[in-house]
């Protein structure tokens, strides 16, 4: 891949034969499909319940921090508009290296979230089904894992005298799962055979063409709006402001808790940035849809929050299906059928834009050598690039069939911040070689120098803490938190450590070499947001890192075209 001059709209983009057929309404709409899913219907339960109606505050600030991202990427997906999103910004801002850690991440981030989306949706799907008096058996409803280690739980409680009945009902259907599977070949035979259905579907649709994923994003994004607005409108007569008093009853501390269920609520506008090759008009359209999709999802996301929080004690949203619950709590039972039933849908579609960003993502890195060619290979009917679409649909459908990754699902946020963090610095590099866009036809971040403001701003944030949480700020300088001590509680203060410095390093950069400050701000309040994912999280996605440089190295680094082409010019005659 060439540098950013090298980049050209010429309507056929790196030899591809990609169907240019999106518009501005349409990348809007992929942009909701994709932020607005299980954020809504789900993970803002549990965000309330630890933040309480303070948790409207996360929203923003995540917001925030994604407004400056998408600016970040808005410039980069005008000029260079190639599929392949944050990996195709880093090869053109840091060289290949940095570019395959990014691809490597985003293939964890996008299959890990479609894993957790896809088993989610198999969750809603047959909580209908049963509603309505059709039940499958549960082995047929369950990964593996679930069934397995809830049939551990519920024996342990047998062999101490207890009864079923105590049973949580998510065990006791795991327990039910595991009794009852039929056992082949002296294993037993628990299989989530709804999500493995969802995929397949999906994978269908993203395979046969654009056209066809278009319509069906468009048709459900319409479809969940409506369900969001007739929640909002109906749930308004039933708020009772008492119980947004307290607002912040846990505090700063209990309001970031939310921190990795609201991000992955806003992961949806990278996915954008991948559909670059099939928009009509990428330079201009591609930066208005992911601003307009965050202004409109931001909207709805701190209204439904003040709504959920008003309708009932904010202490009793840590549910699965906060939106169905309150209106179940109200005697609306009418209405929380109709949430359950738009949260398939909307599960659905978020599923659909992520399953049609990863091939291309996988599509980019094969031109440039860092996978194997038939990843690029362009369908001569559907104009997609059918192998990669075929490849993350078996990525995704086994594991949403057998496994549970709900211990792994923060690494889908960690992944996504740390794409944010390069295109955000990838900007900076961008202005330190003066190769900022001038082309009317681009858009750039407008700039506004941070030699003064940054410091300004950091003082300000410091002194707020200090007035507003001492506490947690001696907490912070301490060695030990009550029960541990030395390197146990050392090293879950090691992000936010590593945060510290590369803040004061940005800060010197910044009154040096006049950075700009929207990417500074973008490239800071991401990394916050990363150091509170925790020692845990921050292992794991280090882990993953580590096993993407082996095989670059192995595979990547000696294939490439840029290692191809060295051989090739350093060949005699």
């Amino acid at each position: 891949m060439a540098l950013l001059a090298d980049f050209k709209d010429d309507g056929d983009i790196g030899g591809t034969h990609l169907v240019r057929t999106l518009r501005l309404k349409d990348l809007v709409s992929f942009g909701i499909a994709a932020i607005i899913g299980a954020g809504i219907f789900s993970t803002i339960g549990n965000a309330s319940a630890a933040g309480g109606p303070g948790v409207s505050f996360l929203f923003i600030f995540t917001a925030i921090a994604c407004g400056f991202s998408a600016l970040c990427y808005a410039q980069f997906a005008s000029t260079i508009p190639v599929s392949g999103s944050a990996y195709t910004y880093a090869y053109a801002s840091f060289g290949e290296l940095v570019a395959w850690i990014i691809g490597w991440d985003l293939l964890m981030e996008y299959a890990i979230g479609n894993i957790a989306v896809a088993i989610s949706w198999s969750d809603y799907f047959t909580a209908v089904l049963r509603g309505i008096g059709i039940g499958l058996p549960e082995y047929l409803t369950m990964d593996y894992l679930s069934a397995s280690r809830g049939y551990e739980q519920a024996t342990a409680l047998l062999a101490q005298g207890g009864t079923l009945d105590t049973l949580p009902n998510t065990v006791m259907q795991a327990y039910l799962a595991w009794q009852n599977a039929p056992v082949l070949a002296g294993m037993r035979f628990v299989a989530d055979i709804p999500a493995l259905g969802i995929v397949i579907l999906i994978t269908y649709l993203v395979y046969i063409g654009i056209k066809e994923s278009k319509k069906t994003v468009n048709i459900l994004v319409i479809l969940k709006l409506l369900v969001i607005l007739l929640v909002i409108v109906v749930g308004a007569f039933y708020v009772n402001t008492d119980n947004w008093s307290p607002f912040a009853p846990n505090g700063i501390s209990g309001i970031m808790k939310g921190v990795s269920a609201v991000f992955f609520a806003y992961i949806g506008f990278d996915a954008i940035s991948t559909t670059a090759e099939e928009c009509e008009n990428p330079q201009r359209d591609l930066p208005r849809a992911m601003i307009f999709a965050l202004i409109i999802c931001t909207t709805l996301y701190v209204i439904l929050a003040l709504i959920l929080t008003g309708m009932v004690p904010f202490s009793e949203l840590a549910v699965g299906d906060p939106l169905a619950y309150v209106f179940s709590r109200v005697n609306l039972d009418v209405i929380a059928g109709i949430v359950a039933v738009s949260a398939i849908i909307a599960m659905a579609s978020v599923l659909l834009v992520f399953q049609y960003g990863q091939p291309r993502i996988w599509m980019s890195m094969s031109r440039d050598g860092l996978l194997p060619g038939l990843f690029s290979s362009i369908h001569p009917k559907y104009k997609t690039p059918w192998f990669a679409t075929i490849v993350t649909g078996f990525v995704v459908a086994v594991p949403a069939l057998f496994m549970n990754l709900t211990e792994v699902t923060d690494l889908t946020s960690i992944g996504t911040l740390f794409a944010f963090v390069l295109v955000c610095g990838g900007v900076l590099v961008q202005q330190d070689r003066n190769e900022v866009p001038i082309s009317k036809k681009t858009f750039k971040v407008p700039y506004m120098n941070s030699k003064y403001v940054l410091p300004i701003l950091i003082l300000t944030g410091v002194a707020l803490l200090y007035v507003f949480n001492k506490e947690g700020m001696a907490q912070f300088f301490s060695m030990t938190d009550g029960t541990e001590t030395g390197w146990e509680v050392l090293k879950h203060k090691l992000p936010m450590i590593g945060f510290i410095i590369i803040t004061i390093i940005m800060t010197i950069l910044s009154f040096t070499r006049n950075l700009s400050l929207i990417p500074v701000l973008g490239l800071l309040t991401n990394l916050y947001l990363m150091t509170e994912l925790g020692f845990t999280n921050w292992s794991r996605f280090l882990a993953w890192l580590g096993l993407g440089l082996i095989i670059y190295f192995i595979y990547g680094y000696r294939k490439s075209k840029l290692a191809t082409n060295a051989t090739a010019t350093n060949l005699p005659g």
